[in-house]
């Protein structure tokens, strides 16, 4: 074989990578899991041991990412009856595409109109994320409000189950916003579980707070593109692959980190598949 030919022959072979990588991370794009874990949480009453907690994050709606798409995560996050859904950030996609055309605030209406249906026992809780604050947080906030839904952005609810009581309570984005943990523990003592929402997971690394038991996030897509041995190609951490995916202790408490429903900025995964976390809480 001379030169040329094994040249031309490389070049098809890899085109025909490119080309088969393409269309398995198009089709994991496209698949959306549910990821069941127990965590155990300091000091959590036993009358909300067994509580279950669907989390979802990143939807991104989007033209990448279809109301078709987030109707299916409604559904099969309803069908799990979860007890609390918590909504972690980045309910539409604000990338510099959506932003010269202006176009990036309107999937904000058709977003919401299909999280409506999101049902939980105790209710559903919500935070914004970096794309929000792009797109609109102000219209993203009054959206959640208008659904029924807790808006937790530096603040807090108790969930109250006879003398036992939680908190959950989330703090604005790390890299877009302020995030204030003071006003989201409001009265909590060193006696009472808390449960706190952060869309970035590097906040994680800040807390010293031990009253703290369990944070969830999301940002980091799994790293969306995650390659054996390699690791994610692209991860906006601060912290290297820690808090790329799934459980992580964190310096004070502990961090479950969600690969997310949707994708960005194209509609591809290789590594890591969409998730709807479901997280039983433990005593």
């Amino acid at each position: 074989m001379n030169r040329r030919k094994f040249l031309r022959l490389s070049a098809k072979a890899g085109t025909a990578a490119l080309l088969c990588g393409g269309i398995y991370g198009a089709v994991e794009a496209k698949n959306l899991g549910v990821t069941k874990l127990s965590v155990r949480i300091p000091k959590l009453p036993h009358s909300f041991h067994g509580m279950k907690v669907a989390f979802l994050s990143d939807l991104h709606h989007s033209a990448e990412v279809p109301a078709a798409f987030l109707r299916r995560a409604v559904a099969m996050t309803n069908a799990l009856e979860p007890d609390l859904v918590v909504l972690g950030g980045d309910y539409v996609t604000a990338g510099w595409r959506y932003i010269l055309q202006g176009t990036g605030n309107k999937y904000i209406g058709p977003c919401f109109d299909i999280l409506k249906n999101l049902r939980a026992k105790h209710g559903v809780f919500a935070v914004l994320g970096n794309h929000d604050q792009r797109a609109g947080a102000a219209a993203i906030c009054a959206a959640i409000r208008r659904t029924g839904f807790h808006l937790i952005s530096n603040s807090g609810v108790w969930l109250g189950a006879g003398d036992d009581r939680l908190r959950v309570c989330g703090v604005e984005d790390l890299s877009t916003q302020r995030p204030d943990i003071v006003p989201a523990l409001g009265d909590a003592t060193s006696s009472d579980a808390v449960l706190l929402v952060s869309h970035n997971p590097d906040f994680a690394e800040t807390i010293t707070d031990t009253r703290v038991g369990l944070v969830l996030s999301g940002h980091t897509h799994g790293g969306q593109v995650s390659l054996p041995v390699v690791g994610a190609l692209i991860l906006p951490s601060a912290y290297g692959q820690k808090y790329r995916y799934g459980y992580v202790q964190s310096p004070k408490t502990q961090t479950y980190v969600t690969s997310g429903v949707g994708t960005l900025p194209l509609a591809v995964r290789i590594g890591a598949p969409a998730e709807i976390a479901l997280i039983t809480l433990q005593a």
